[in-house]
């Protein structure tokens, strides 16, 4: 039995950050029910076609779900989603400010006729305040945040290549509803949980939002180099190879000049005496390693690094991450079903290689609506009538 077997979730939800909360409580077991759109369904299915016709977003975050088409702006629709969310347990919805409460879909309405069930809101900017109504995208609130202030080379500041303020979002979304489902077990009440992508991704800024109050200045922007410490990042081999290493501690810059550079009286010169001396000279630092590095090859450079038990890491491109040895000696990659056919799909982070993990195919738009609708007493002629009206 999966952890949250047992468990029924029922999502209104688009998009990245409340479809990767619910995929995680799918992956450890629960019934996800999610609630789409008639037609289209989530807008994230378009955003490309480039996995076997589907949106490389939607296949990611959907897999082990439910689909359940419903036009809430239909009576009859509304009507099934309530029945719904009364046995439901967790109730998630990531719709614009107050469109819920217009739907009729507030905790305080929910909870009168279901005093179990938990309710997640995952908003832009959360349920009050000045930002409360403003469109919030992901990028959007990478800048906000400050994260793209605090990213890319000197002269150009740039975002980060992956939805990061979803997947915070996202990520405080499921550990929070596994806690609340934990609190009620316990004999506590259900409780209301509100998710903010500015909140998730504020917490994520705490590093440099610290070090500009107290410092005085802001981090600099340095591209793949770490802002305060040195060497920590991408250098240049003889071959063309990009090797980024890191030093955490004086005992591994004195290894590292010794066993890597073969100069061992760089670690007493007093350019390069402490990290904060080695961050003020950084360049002149940069250019004595890639000095070294030139002459050989960026697979020597790595030997000698794991030889002296320095951090070290490939710049790897998506292709070559895709076939890490790591991965696959591990066991980590599986398959999974979608309306286009079989696709590759990661094992979840928690799950150890052989251990029962649930992993069912991606539904297409309202491939379950006809049974959950039967679940819910509806007869064929009742699910045709439904369909006719638009309602499904």
């Amino acid at each position: 039995m999966l952890p949250l077997t047992g468990v029924t979730v029922v999502a209104l939800e688009q998009a990245v950050a409340a479809p990767l909360a619910t995929r995680q409580l799918a992956d450890m077991g629960a019934r996800v029910i999610k609630v789409e759109r008639p037609g289209s369904g989530d807008f994230a299915r378009g955003y490309d076609h480039s996995v076997r016709g589907q949106s490389s977003h939607f296949v990611w975050l959907n897999r082990s779900k439910e689909s359940l088409s419903l036009n809430l702006k239909h009576p009859s629709a509304a009507a099934i989603l309530e029945r719904l969310l009364a046995e439901a347990d967790i109730f998630v919805q990531n719709l614009a400010p107050g469109a819920a409460a217009r739907l009729g879909l507030d905790a305080g309405r929910l909870r009168t006729r279901n005093e179990r069930l938990i309710v997640c809101n995952i908003s832009g900017y959360g349920q009050e305040g000045p930002y409360r109504d403003k469109k919030a995208y992901d990028l959007l609130v990478q800048c906000e945040t400050g994260l793209v202030s605090t990213t890319g080379t000197p002269d150009t500041p740039c975002k980060v290549g992956i939805a990061v303020a979803d997947i915070a979002a996202g990520m405080y979304a499921f550990s929070g509803l596994l806690a609340a489902l934990l609190h009620r077990e316990r004999g506590g009440p259900a409780q209301v949980i509100d998710i903010s992508l500015f909140d998730a991704l504020a917490e994520w800024m705490a590093y440099p939002a610290y070090f500009t109050a107290y410092g005085g200045s802001p981090p600099p922007r340095t591209a793949a180099s770490h802002a305060t410490i040195m060497p920590y990042g991408p250098f240049t081999c003889g071959d063309g190879a990009t090797v980024l290493l890191g030093i955490q501690n004086e005992r591994e810059w004195r290894r590292f000049c010794e066993q890597v550079l073969g100069q061992p009286a760089l670690a007493e010169d007093d350019r390069f005496a402490s990290n904060a001396d080695r961050v003020r000279h950084r360049e002149a630092l940069r250019a004595i390693i890639e000095a070294v590095f030139d002459a050989t090859t960026g697979y020597e450079v790595v030997a000698r690094l794991d030889a002296a038990q320095i951090a070290s890491a490939n710049l790897n491109s998506m292709a070559e991450f895709l076939e890490h040895p790591q991965l696959l000696q591990r066991g980590r990659w599986t398959e999974v079903g979608s309306p286009g056919g079989t696709i590759r799909a990661l094992y979840p982070p928690w799950a150890a290689a052989g251990d029962e993990v649930r992993m069912d195919p991606i539904p297409d738009v309202g491939e379950h609506s006809a049974a959950i609708l039967r679940e819910l007493g509806h007869s064929d002629a009742d699910i045709t009538t439904l369909r006719e009206q638009g309602a499904i």
